[in-house]
């Protein structure tokens, strides 16, 4: 029976993601390696016997942060329609994958960090510090000049919903062979995915992740006996194999099977 996943992808590597500073609204680009390391793990886990299998996918979200939506690009998922931002498809047709609609969403945007933009932690610690404040934990003090826990909850939970009634909810339950495609894929960044993951499962931000997701990483969200009601993080997917169950009952039977 189909039980539909949530893939998430945090945009690859940044020079500012290197040396830590937050970068919620400052729009730059991924770094040499970065490219290099989104290509790979496209190639790893983006193909029809792969972990996301781009004929399943329904819909994807990207962020309107250009370095996510570079990290789309190299992950060659292979649209039938072109890119948002592009003025004509790059692949040909014979490169096409997919008939998901990529979508460009602020719903999935970075966490805004206002006044720490471009700071690291090290350096809010600091000047806290200097102005008699006690120690920041986004989760719970939200960012002053920028967003609250309870915005970025409000935006997540309009995308989650979205997700659930629109192309969740059709396919979940059905047998494999009548669901039609119901995968969606989801393309942002570190604190905003981390959020987006709490929100899934239900949890308040308040109650603080105790789980990363490094650029570039891969994270799979779903649910439990194939309900809505349960939604749940996927520890670790299997990756796609087209075995029929007439395949699997042949290759089961002794070999004089039907022969005496």
């Amino acid at each position: 029976m189909a039980t539909p996943r949530v893939f998430i992808v945090r945009h690859g590597e940044t020079e500012w993601s290197l040396n830590g500073r937050h970068t919620g609204t400052t729009d730059i680009p991924l770094t040499a390696n970065g490219e290099k390391r989104i290509i790979a793990t496209g190639k790893a886990l983006v193909g029809d016997d792969r972990l996301i299998v781009p004929r399943n996918l329904a819909h994807i979200f990207v962020s309107p942060r250009k370095r996510a939506q570079r990290t789309l690009e190299l992950l060659e998922i292979g649209c039938r329609e072109k890119l948002p931002w592009e003025e004509r498809r790059k692949h040909a047709d014979d490169g096409i994958k997919t008939n998901a609609c990529v979508q460009v969403t602020e719903d999935i945007r970075e966490w805004d960090y206002g006044d720490y933009e471009g700071i690291t932690s090290p350096d809010i610690k600091e000047q806290r510090k200097k102005a008699g404040l006690g120690p920041w934990d986004i989760w719970t003090d939200g960012c002053p000049g920028g967003e609250s826990s309870e915005e970025v909850t409000q935006r997540l939970d309009r995308l989650i919903d979205e997700i659930r009634n629109k192309y969740h909810a059709p396919v979940i339950g059905k047998p494999k062979g009548e669901a039609g495609p119901g995968d969606v894929l989801v393309v942002a960044h570190g604190h905003i995915l981390r959020a987006f993951a709490m929100s899934w499962v239900q949890k308040t931000l308040k109650d603080g992740p105790t789980f990363l997701l490094e650029a570039g990483g891969v994270g799979i969200l779903s649910y439990e006996h194939h309900s809505l009601d349960e939604p749940a993080i996927l520890l670790g997917g299997s990756f796609m194999v087209d075995v029929t169950e007439k395949a699997v009952a042949d290759a089961s039977k002794p070999a004089y099977e039907g022969r005496l």
